[in-house]
């Protein structure tokens, strides 16, 4: 009787061991790799545009665009690429972003190095840059330039965004808020 029973443990203790790699592989490929896609360098996403000091948005000349995104979010766009425009020319036109932070992408998405940019930013070794502000409502891309010519962008939650999502009242100078019902 007891081979029996030491047999039924071992076949259950298999299959819970089974059912938890399955759902901890499932739960893994969901957050890391489900939701991304590859974005094309001929896609709108991939248009990187940066906001001048006189207004309006204006298309940054790029090359060797790598980007990716994913629906389920507005925070997760990622992009790698080169510039031939230079960082005295850039602070001459463009609007800076002071308070930029790189939010890390996947693990295997490599060209993006969210606190190797971070601390470029820290460092005076790149600049950033406010490409577009609320699009969607709350969220602003942000491109980061290094002197070499190396740049990145991502979407990052403004001060509106923050309080409109969190249902506080929103900072002085927010546009409206959308209505989300």
């Amino acid at each position: 009787m007891g081979g029996r029973a030491g047999m039924s443990g071992k076949v259950l203790a298999s299959f819970i061991l089974i059912v938890t790699v399955i759902f901890g592989s499932a739960v893994w490929w969901f957050q890391t790799r489900a939701y991304y896609a590859p974005v094309k360098a001929t896609a709108p996403a991939a248009k990187i545009r940066l906001k001048g000091l006189s207004g309006g948005v204006t298309p940054l000349l790029i090359a060797d665009f790598e980007g990716i995104d994913a629906d389920s979010s507005p925070l997760r766009f990622r992009a790698c690429f080169t510039t031939p425009v230079s960082l005295p020319v850039l602070t001459e036109r463009f609007e800076s972003y002071e308070a930029a932070t790189p939010l890390r992408g996947p693990g295997w998405f490599d060209c993006f190095d969210a606190a190797g940019i971070s601390a470029a930013l820290e460092e005076g070794h790149a600049l950033a840059f406010l490409g577009e502000a609320n699009t969607p409502y709350g969220i602003d891309r942000i491109v980061a330039i290094y002197g070499d010519g190396r740049g990145f962008a991502w979407p990052q939650m403004n001060p509106c965004g923050a309080a409109a999502f969190s249902g506080a009242p929103l900072p002085q100078g927010c546009p409206p808020a959308p209505d989300r019902n």
